[in-house]
């Protein structure tokens, strides 16, 4: 694509960086989407077409019907027993936007324009791959922890912090170098103050923030500054809500609409345990696959275990059974499980999700479009020698049967 412009055109620079970007990125964004984030990969994005009106509605059958007679085998033209409807009500949901930014100094941004589309991909290919690979771990954590805040904390000393063991989840915390967070007590309702990570020790669980936030109590939550108040409710909040009401409708009230909690006894997560774990989805209904997630270190206790039920994904080779696997298939009473760690799951948690109960709603996956601007992806920033692109993205997670999910809790992994 050629090209002439330069500084003293702007607009026409902007241009030349729009059509450039489409032509480069457009049916390859997905491609760089990393295979880290799963829950962003396996649960697929609901098509804008089959969400009326500003609110997404979902019909879900909350209670079964009951309006049976029974009869004895002499009885005949017999009275019928009124019917009793079963329950079904309209779930509800909208999405929360998400919006990353970054910028493009004018220099990389001339020298690009002029030279095509090799240069400007040479010039903007790891700024887009790095915005798509923040977006994506945002949004992985969303779909999480959503509601419920990135960690606890154990203890602080001045500017270090360390957080829970059963909190601790990697992949939050790698890379975070120059997050702003905000602490908060349990409750949410005080602030303790905003601060900005400096370093972390993914061996000791430490978050070092920028200035001391004083004596922290035990508890206290870490959140994504910003974060609180503004969040949809993630997969944690949505199988452990008890009351009040989840997607417009009262948890309380119906026992198919509340996830299911099973507890490890505050020992290593074990093929047994699972099986255990997973009867409390088939007693609500769950017949098919199930999905664990499960923490890293959780995964490699469970390679130990020698389970008399399990068996390897159709990948299965004798040789590949001595050097590991990345998943791990078993029968149960539900059908299979896949088990896959994940570095975004807690230590402390694992989660057993049917995925064909989960869906991503909202306006818009994540895109670089703005809405309304199919084609400018690029703008001049008014006080800064450079081009704002920015990603955006209006979606929440939601499952039409929580009752079908499983959370597990009180895992303490044995020491590697």
């Amino acid at each position: 694509m050629a090209t002439a412009n330069t500084f003293g055109n702007p607009a026409g620079t902007v241009g030349t960086l729009n059509g450039l970007f489409k032509e480069t990125y457009a049916d390859k964004l997905q491609e760089l989407i990393p295979d880290g984030v799963k829950l962003l990969n396996k649960i697929k994005f609901m098509a804008k077409g089959k969400q009326p009106g500003n609110l997404y509605h979902q019909p879900v059958i909350l209670g079964m019907e009951h309006g049976v007679t029974f009869a004895s085998s002499d009885e005949d033209a017999f009275n019928l027993n009124p019917p009793v409807a079963g329950q079904i009500k309209d779930a509800q949901i909208k999405g929360n936007p998400l919006i990353m930014r970054s910028l493009l100094g004018y220099v990389a941004a001339s020298r690009a324009a002029q030279g095509g589309q090799q240069a400007f991909m040479d010039a903007t290919k790891f700024l887009v791959a790095n915005m798509l690979r923040s977006m994506a771990k945002k949004l992985e954590i969303e779909m999480l922890y959503g509601q419920i805040g990135y960690a606890t904390v154990a203890s602080n000393s001045t500017t270090a912090i360390t957080i829970t063991t059963a909190e601790w989840a990697p992949g939050i915390w790698a890379g975070a170098e120059g997050m702003p967070i905000e602490i908060r007590d349990t409750t949410g309702a005080t602030s303790k103050g905003e601060f900005t990570v400096t370093s972390v020790n993914l061996d000791t669980r430490v978050v070092t923030v920028s200035v001391s936030p004083g004596v922290l109590v035990a508890g206290d939550v870490i959140w994504h500054k910003g974060a609180y108040g503004n969040e949809f409710p993630g997969i944690h909040k949505v199988l452990t809500q008890s009351t009040g009401s989840l997607f417009n409708i009262d948890v309380a009230a119906y026992n198919l609409w509340r996830g299911n909690t099973f507890s490890a006894s505050s020992a290593a997560l074990s093929f047994n345990k699972l099986t255990l774990a997973a009867s409390r989805a088939v007693e609500k209904g769950q017949d098919g696959r199930l999905l664990a997630l499960v923490n890293p270190r959780a995964w490699a206790n469970m390679l130990n275990d020698q389970a008399a039920l399990r068996k390897y994904d159709s990948s299965y080779s004798a040789a590949k059974v001595e050097n590991g696997s990345k998943s791990i298939l078993f029968h149960s009473q539900n059908g299979d499980i896949e088990i896959e760690p994940s570095i975004y799951v807690k230590e402390g948690y694992a989660y057993l999700l049917s995925l064909e109960d989960w869906f991503r709603v909202g306006s818009q996956d994540m895109s670089f479009k703005r809405p309304g601007q199919d084609t400018d992806f690029f703008r001049d920033l008014e006080n800064s020698a450079a081009y704002e692109l920015r990603l955006y993205t209006d979606q929440a997670v939601f499952c039409v049967a929580p009752g079908r999910q499983v959370l597990i809790n009180a895992i303490v992994n044995l020491a590697s």
